[in-house]
C-alpha cells in the first residue's frame, strides 16, 4: 500500500509503519517502544477502565522490584524518557507505579481507514511466502464421511484459507484411502453380487463394505478368494483395476457433494490417496536399509527411533507396508517433487506419536530437511452432552451428512453450517467439544450465528445509507470522542495481528475469540452511539467506523470458512 500522505474527512491517514499493505497493531508498536527503551517486555494489557486509558503496563513494577528502587520513581524515568507523542496522549502514572496509555484519536482514525483501504482487508502478507503442504480430510473410498472427519476438514480448511490470505503457496492434499487389502473383500463381493456399478453411490458402497467384511469373516473361502484379489490388484489386472477405479470415482463424487454442503475448498484436485505413493514404498524401503537407517528385526524392517520404546516399521514380516511407510513416503514427495516448506497434518490428537516417529524416521533419512518444518496439529473429540464420543445409538461412527441434518432441523443451511463450524472452531483444537445443536445455533453469546447476525445488522445500515445517498466506499472515521467509538477503532486496529497469530500459531480459536470481541464491542458502539440520526459529519465517520467493522467481521468470518449474510 505504501505511505499516503492525503486527507480524509480532515483527518491525515498517513499510514502507521505499513509493511506489505497491511497496518501493525497499535498495541505492538507502543509495546515495541517501551521495550526499546527499557529493554523489557512492557507486557501491555487493555486497560480494565475507559478513564485509565487503552493501554496499561507494569513494566515500572517490575524493574522497580529487580533495582531496589520505588516503583512510581522508575516509572516517572520512563514516562520523562519515553517519546510516544505521534501516537498517545501524555502518558499517565497510576497507583504504586503502572503507566496507563491513551492513543490520540486521530491515530486510532488514522488506523481504521488504513484498514478501509488496505486491499489486503488488514492481512498482513508475509514477506517470503512460503510453500505449504496441508494434509487434511483423509476420508476412506467406499465409506460415507462421519464425524471423525468433520474436525480434520474443517479446521484444515480454515488453515488453507488463512495460509493463502496471508500470501502463502498452499497445497492441499486429501489424503484418502485407496489402497490395502480391503478391496479385495469389496471387489469380489461385487463380482459374486454381479452389482451394477454404474447405479452405486457412496452409501450403496458403504453397505457393500460392511456385507463384503462380513462375508469375509464367515466364509474361507471368500477370504482366500479376496487375498488372491488383492494380488492381482498390486499386479495390474486390467478388470481389477476397472472395478477398483469405478470404486474411487463413486467416493470422490459423495466426497465432492459433502465439500460442497460443508463450503469448504477441497476439491478433486486435492486428492492424493495412499495409491499414489505405492511405487514409492519399496524404493524407500531399499533406500533406508542400504543406507543402514532401518534393518531386519525378527523378520521385519524396522528403524529404531531414540526416544521411543517400539521401532517404525516399514516393511513387515510378510512383506507387506503400513500407514508408516506411506506417510514416510509422502513425506519424500512433498518436499522432493512439491518442493514443500512446510508440511501440517490435520489429524486426531491420538495419532500424535505416530507422526513424531514419521517425522523422525524422514528426518534420518534427509527426507526432512532442516528447512521443512513438518507439524501435528491433533484435536479432540466430537462428544455428545454427556462428554461420551458422538455416536449412534447402534454404538456406530455418525455419518457426516446426518449431522449436517440434525442441525438444519433448526435452523437454515447457511446458519447451520456457521454453528457447527464456529463450535469447532471456537474451542481449543486438542479437547474435545460437545455437539449441542440448541447452544451452537443461538443468535446470542459467543456463537457463529451471533457473528452472522452482527455482520447483517450493520449491512442494514450501511444500506439504509446508501439509499439515503451516503457515499459508502468513501466514509471514514474522522472523529472519535466516546469511550465505545474508541474501543470499536481499537479492537478493529488489531484484526491484522490476530490473523498473523493464528497463521504461526495454528490455533483458529484466537480468531473466533477475536471476531466475538468485534461484535461485542459493535454491539456496546450501537447501542450508545447513534448513527444514522447523527448529524452529518458525525454520521459521516461512525459509518466509516461500521464500514471498516463490516469489512473485517466478513473477512474473519470468511477465513473460519463461515459465510457473512447481508440479511438475517
Amino acid at each position: 500500500m505504501g505511505q499516503r500522505s492525503e486527507q480524509i474527512g480532515g483527518v491525515p491517514t498517513t499510514c502507521l509503519a505499513c509493511k506489505n499493505g497491511a497496518m501493525p497493531s497499535l498495541g505492538k508498536i507502543l509495546a515495541q517502544r517501551i521495550e526499546a527503551l527499557t529493554g523489557v517486555d512492557p507486557e501491555l494489557r487493555p486497560a480494565t477502565k475507559a478513564q485509565f486509558g487503552h493501554y496499561q503496563t507494569n513494566v515500572a513494577l517490575r524493574l522497580a522490584a529487580d533495582q531496589g528502587r520505588k516503583p512510581r520513581e522508575v516509572a516517572s524515568e520512563i514516562v520523562d524518557q519515553l517519546d510516544l507523542d505521534d501516537l498517545c496522549e501524555p502518558l499517565e502514572i497510576a497507583g504504586p507505579g503502572f503507566i496507563n496509555l491513551r492513543l490520540r484519536t486521530e491515530v486510532l482514525c488514522a488506523a481504521v481507514n488504513d484498514l478501509l483501504h488496505d486491499p489486503y482487508h488488514g492481512i498482513p502478507q508475509v514477506a517470503n511466502p512460503k510453500t505449504v503442504v496441508l494434509d487434511y480430510s483423509s476420508p476412506n473410498v467406499a465409506k460415507q464421511m462421519h464425524v471423525g472427519h468433520l474436525r480434520s476438514t474443517i479446521i484444515g480448511d480454515c488453515f488453507n484459507r488463512v495460509l493463502t490470505a496471508r500470501g502463502d503457496k498452499v497445497i492441499p492434499q486429501n489424503h484418502i484411502g485407496d489402497w490395502g487389502r480391503q478391496f479385495g473383500m469389496l471387489i469380489e463381493q461385487i463380482l459374486d453380487e454381479g452389482l451394477d456399478l454404474a447405479a452405486l453411490d457412496l452409501a450403496g458402497a458403504e453397505e457393500l463394505y460392511l456385507r463384503a467384511n462380513q462375508h469375509f469373516g464367515a466364509e474361507p473361502s471368500f477370504a482366500d478368494r479376496a487375498r488372491a484379489r488383492v494380488v492381482a490388484l498390486q499386479a495390474g489386472d486390467e478388470a481389477t483395476k476397472a472395478i477398483w477405479q469405478r470404486l474411487i470415482e463413486i467416493s470422490r463424487e459423495g466426497f465432492s457433494q459433502t465439500y460442497a454442503r460443508l463450503g469448504v475448498l477441497l476439491t478433486d484436485a486435492d486428492i492424493a490417496g495412499e495409491s499414489l505413493y505405492n511405487p514409492l514404498l519399496a524404493p524407500t524401503c531399499a533406500d533406508l536399509e542400504a543406507r543402514g537407517i532401518a534393518a531386519i528385526d525378527d523378520g521385519a524392517l524396522v528403524v529404531f527411533v531414540p526416544g521411543f520404546e517400539a521401532p517404525v516399521i516399514i516393511r513387515n514380516s510378510a512383506g507387506g507396508y503400513g500407514y508408516d511407510t506411506t506417510d514416510v513416503a509422502a513425506i519424500r514427495h512433498r518436499v522432493e517433487t512439491l518442493g514443500a516448506d512446510q508440511l501440517i497434518y490435520v489429524t486426531d490428537a491420538r495419532q500424535h506419536d505416530h507422526f513424531l516417529k514419521v517425522f523422525a524416521v524422514a528426518q534420518m533419512a534427509g527426507y526432512l530437511p532442516d528447512r521443512v518444518v513438518a507439524e501435528h496439529v491433533g484435536f479432540g473429540m466430537v462428544t455428545g452432552k454427556d462428554g461420551t464420543p458422538y455416536k449412534t445409538r447402534e454404538g456406530t461412527a455418525v455419518h457426516l451428512e446426518d449431522l449436517l441434518n440434525t442441525a438444519e432441523e433448526v435452523t437454515t443451511p447457511a446458519i447451520a453450517l456457521a454453528a457447527i463450524k464456529y463450535a469447532d472452531l471456537s474451542n481449543q483444537l486438542q479437547k474435545d467439544y460437545v455437539f449441542d445443536v440448541a447452544r451452537m445455533t443461538a443468535t446470542t453469546g459467543d456463537t457463529g450465528p451471533y457473528l452472522q447476525y452482527a455482520h447483517a445488522r450493520i449491512c442494514q445500515i450501511l444500506r439504509r445509507a446508501a439509499a439515503e445517498a451516503d457515499p459508502i466506499d468513501e466514509v471514514c472515521p474522522t472523529s472519535l470522542s466516546e469511550p465505545t467509538e474508541q474501543a470499536l477503532a481499537l479492537t478493529l486496529s488489531r484484526f491484522g495481528g490476530i490473523v498473523v497469530e493464528v497463521s504461526t500459531s495454528l490455533q483458529p480459536h484466537k480468531l473466533c475469540g477475536y471476531l466475538f470481541e468485534l461484535a461485542t464491542q459493535l454491539s456496546s458502539f450501537y447501542e450508545q452511539c447513534p448513527v444514522l440520526k447523527s448529524e452529518p459529519a458525525l454520521r459521516y465517520s461512525r459509518l466509516g467506523l461500521c464500514r471498516a467493522t463490516q469489512i473485517v467481521l466478513a473477512t474473519g468470518l470468511g477465513l473460519l470458512g463461515i459465510h457473512a449474510p447481508e440479511v438475517m
